[in-house]
């Protein structure tokens, strides 16, 4: 018998490292018990159905929206994905513009074309005159925090979005923990109507357990509705109870968040000190992004030092290695991690990376383009071509290149400085 999945799963666990990625309960016995496979049950009597009410699936929902303070938070064993989905589909039913941020997950534009939502999008320094600038718009859609921890301000996009009398949705996938940092930066406390908050990478949930978060009323009766167009119709009850757990955990152990945020900016100040930075502006208190670039490192081999120190990041790229920190890692792991950080070899910098070029206009529209057959070609022959995948160098982690949008020379030469090849475009 050959189970090659398992195998690689088990023989990862035994490398014994420091796990600086997401799920955020660490495999740590203080985040969730033991034998919760001895859970994976199904919808009967006494157990619930998620998309149906009542039971002590509503019970558990009722709690978490307590703590949150919404109109109505909803368990998903779908990750922040169904979140995404449910959120353009109660703010946007019939389709319609909605204004986005260029800076946008997969999920999302996926979303929008299922729903033949007509995205009108805007960089992140443009979204306030973007949502004033668009006059027949239904909804506005952000993502705050980014995967290097970068904040929006969604105080201000709020602010734009009531004096239009539209919703503000917010892809908090990174972001589920920051009702209990110091100060608290969440978007429902800072004016968003919906956020879709992907618990499991930050706090002690099982991977794919998140929360609808409702603090606009108006969506609250549509929201299961909403959630069960896309839901499978299976949930784990294992990951949903895994939310409940969380959720009774959060409500003894806030604590743990401000101690959490000392032990990462030690490690930032350590970095700092080797010529290290982080980004600048607001950002997530407890994500670890280290700009190894500056010191002639690129990211990916930062990540291989660490590694090699006992320390699994999150992800790298070019300039960054990115670290998730939860109150499930130990002190013994933040140790672990400066002696890596020490470690690094140093050089000078590395050249800054290529500005990106401009955005070419949808000539064909999302729903479309993504729906469409499509075949692959090289990038140098995709020139005037339009594209029928989303292309995203990092960084930035902004989509140079939507479905439905011409793919130009610049972007081309762009894509394949990033080491792109090829690109899916239209048949």
């Amino acid at each position: 018998m050959s189970a090659p999945l398992y195998s690689a799963l088990k023989n990862h666990a035994a490398l014994g490292r420091a796990s600086f990625h997401t799920p955020g309960h660490k495999s740590s016995p203080a985040a969730l018990p033991g034998g919760l496979f001895q859970l994976d049950l199904t919808e009967l009597p006494d157990t619930g159905s998620l998309y149906d009410g009542g039971g002590p699936i509503e019970q558990a929902e009722a709690l978490a929206s307590k703590l949150f303070g919404t109109a109505r938070t909803c368990l998903s064993a779908g990750g922040c994905t169904l979140c995404v989905q449910a959120m353009f589909r109660l703010a946007a039913p019939n389709g319609g513009k909605v204004v986005c941020c260029r800076k946008v997950h997969r999920s999302a534009v996926g979303a929008m074309a299922l729903l033949g939502i007509e995205p009108v999008w805007a960089m992140p320094e443009e979204l306030v005159p973007a949502v004033g600038a668009c006059e027949d718009a239904k909804a506005v859609y952000v993502t705050s925090p980014d995967y290097y921890g970068r904040l929006l301000d969604i105080p201000a996009i709020s602010a734009a979005c009531r004096k239009k009398g539209i919703p503000l949705l917010v892809d908090n996938a990174h972001g589920a923990h920051l009702m209990f940092t110091e100060p608290k930066l969440h978007p429902l406390l800072l004016g968003a109507s919906m956020t879709a908050d992907s618990a499991h990478k930050t706090l002690g949930v099982l991977t794919g357990g998140a929360w609808l978060q409702i603090g606009d009323s108006r969506f609250s009766a549509g929201a299961k509705d909403a959630m069960a167009l896309f839901g499978s119709t299976s949930p784990s009850f294992p990951v949903l109870a895994s939310l409940d757990l969380c959720r009774e955990w959060l409500e003894t152990h806030s604590g743990a968040f401000p101690l959490l945020q000392e032990r990462a900016q030690r490690v930032r100040r350590l970095a700092l000190s080797r010529g290290i930075p982080s980004p600048s502006g607001l950002a997530d208190p407890t994500r670890l992004t280290l700009e190894t670039a500056k010191i002639g490192l690129t990211g990916t081999r930062a990540a291989e030092v660490f590694r090699t120190a006992g320390i699994e990041p999150e992800y790298a790229d070019r300039s960054f290695v990115v670290l998730i920190a939860t109150p499930f890692n130990t002190e013994e792991d933040f140790q672990r991690l400066e002696r890596a950080v020490r470690s690094l070899p140093d050089a000078e910098p590395l050249p800054e990376v290529p500005e990106m070029p401009p955005f070419s206009s949808a000539c064909v529209p999302l729903r479309e383009a993504l729906l469409a057959e499509s075949r692959t070609v090289p990038l140098e022959r995709a020139v005037g071509e339009i594209a029928a995948q989303i292309a995203c160098p990092c960084p930035p982690g902004i989509p140079a290149v939507m479905p439905g949008e011409r793919v130009t020379k610049e972007t081309a030469e762009f894509l394949c400085g990033y080491g792109f090849l090829e690109i899916k475009v239209l048949k």
